[in-house]
């Protein structure tokens, strides 16, 4: 099911909805005579910020200088795939399953892919992002829920960042920086980059494209120095099957899809592309620009998943059916206490995967290791950042400086984040990663449906791709409560999931009715999206 729902949006969406959705888009934006640009003023950037001024479009298959003007909010996106809960979900996967997931995170960069290039064409088109078009759609309780709902997102892949750093420090400073110190230093990051924000998108986006080389470079070595067997790795990505997999490795095939695909990231991308100056009264010149910009995202993610695979690769080739006994303690190492001398199956982390690659290849891929996770939380915090004010701007209209809106989100990510880190020790703070990653995979339909409301018409993807979401979360829930083996834990979690359900069924309803399903606007109240578009003060009814 899963490959049918990948392949289904592969083939189907990108040929048959390509006219339908920027036509239709088109339409209601020429219509509102530019959407009153007063009304949505491009409040995000610096003054004078737009960097790809309009120029005449020649009309050339491909020009490198007009890919370089789109080039930056792909790669700024890109870098939710590389955050350290997907390196975590990384080093799992390969220590559990060997080659055998990477088909699994091809297929979920792919969907992340075409996800982003619809949240990319909404931004293009319209001159309006996903947050924006929510309030206008949506009735305001559950414009108010789904607000809730990405900010939870958001406040998740904020503790997942201030945890990677943490560890990456502690580990650099050989444990004299504590945890606790490591995530209080995490406030003063965030602020630096708020300082090189001042100078500029372009300068911060080439910024995070340093942060991204620095990632590809420390577990490129760690890919060269453990030299994983090339074949495996191409099978294990090309060959949709896995051999001996058990309930493990299906756990953590789920937690590879609700990691790689970040609900808070949809959102983000269809406002990072109103930074390019596009006349959108030209429709040679919108076209161009879903060109380009679909271009360049393919280029950043392609990057991200070659940086996910190194990882994968190297915990594969190396750890995969290692016992405790047969990492550390054979080799003398001062963390060999980490790993209890028994014959279990070797359970890693982003703490213990720098530990371990430090004990078979030497301390210089453990220092290289934590260098790379360090450039994934910091590369993480600023998009993080730029999520939390577009989301905020556009559901409530609310206007904050980042440096209130940084100062918000740290605050809250940092309070849990430092208790566990005082309180408790490194594996109750990594453990924190997997409750993470289960809740990003909830908030994933949260982004899927809206951006799929606005921008598609093929019911038959539609219904599948949401069921298998919902499946898929749903699943990773029951497991991880089970896990924690507590009735309260099970019966509010039962409630839960009927709130849940109950929440996505209602967003499953206005979105099929406003892809044209009528029959189910029982009192004819919905608006569809063209209408929802084109109106300058919609007013809803239900």
């Amino acid at each position: 099911m899963f490959l049918s729902a990948v392949w289904t949006l592969i083939l189907t969406a990108p040929i048959h909805c390509r006219a339908s959705i920027d036509e239709t888009l088109m339409q209601c934006y020429i219509s509102t005579h530019l959407m009153k640009k007063q009304t949505h003023p491009d409040h995000a950037w610096p003054e004078g910020e737009h960097i790809f001024s309009r120029c005449s479009f020649l009309g050339e298959l491909f020009s490198f200088r007009k890919l370089w003007a789109f080039t930056g909010p792909g790669f700024l996106m890109s870098i939710a795939y590389l955050d350290p809960g997907n390196i975590e979900s990384d080093l799992q996967s390969g220590a559990r399953a060997g080659f055998k997931l990477l088909w699994v995170l091809l297929g979920a960069t792919i969907i992340g892919l075409l996800l982003q290039r619809l949240a990319a064409r909404l931004g293009v088109v319209t001159g309006m992002h996903l947050a924006e078009v929510c309030n206008r759609h949506y009735p305001t309780v559950p414009r108010i829920i789904l607000w809730l709902m990405v900010e939870l997102a958001i406040i998740g892949s904020d503790m997942q960042e201030v945890i990677g750093s943490a560890i990456a420090l502690n580990l650099l400073s050989v444990g004299r920086i504590p945890l606790w110190a490591g995530v209080l230093i995490t406030i003063i990051d965030t602020f630096v980059f708020l300082f090189l924000d001042k100078y500029g998108l372009r300068k911060l986006e080439a910024f995070f494209g340093f942060l991204i080389t620095i990632m590809a470079l420390s577990f490129g070595y760690e890919y060269v120095r453990v030299a994983p067997n090339q074949g495996e790795v191409l099978k294990g990505m090309f060959v949709p099957y896995c051999s001996g997999c058990g309930p493990t490795q299906l756990e953590q095939a789920v937690g590879v899809v609700g990691a790689v695909i970040m609900p808070h990231n949809i959102y983000l991308h269809s406002a990072l592309v109103k930074s390019r100056d596009i006349n959108r009264e030209n429709k040679k010149e919108v076209k161009e620009a879903n060109k380009y910009y679909f271009i360049e995202s393919s280029i950043a993610l392609f990057v991200s998943f070659l940086i996910n695979v190194f990882v994968v690769a190297v915990f594969a080739e190396a750890f995969y059916g290692r016992t405790n006994m047969e990492v550390c303690n054979e080799t003398g190492s001062a963390h060999s206490e980490l790993f209890p001398a028994n014959n279990e199956t070797l359970e890693v982390d982003i703490y213990k995967g720098g530990v371990v690659l430090g004990c078979f290849f030497g301390p210089a891929a453990l220092y290289i290791w934590a260098i790379g996770i360090l450039a994934a939380g910091q590369s993480s915090t600023m998009t993080g950042t730029y999520s939390g004010q577009f989301v905020m701007e556009g559901f409530l209209n609310l206007r904050w400086s980042r440096f209130a809106r940084v100062l918000l989100t740290r605050s809250i990510a940092i309070f849990p984040t430092l208790l566990v880190a005082v309180f408790q020790d490194v594996q109750h703070l990594t453990g924190m990663n997997d409750f993470l990653n289960v809740l990003q995979s909830m908030q994933l339909p949260f982004a899927l449906i809206p951006i799929l409301t606005f921008t598609i018409s093929v019911l038959a993807s539609l219904r599948l791709v949401i069921l298998v979401v919902c499946a898929i979360n749903m699943y990773f829930v029951v497991v991880y409560v089970t896990a924690l083996n507590s009735i309260v834990l099970y019966v509010f979690s039962a409630l839960l999931s009927i709130a849940y359900l109950s929440f996505v069924s209602y967003l499953v309803w206005r979105c099929l009715i406003a892809l044209g399903v009528s029959r189910l606007d029982f009192r004819g109240s919905v608006q569809y999206p063209p209408a929802v578009l084109m109106d300058e003060q919609p007013e809803f009814d239900s």
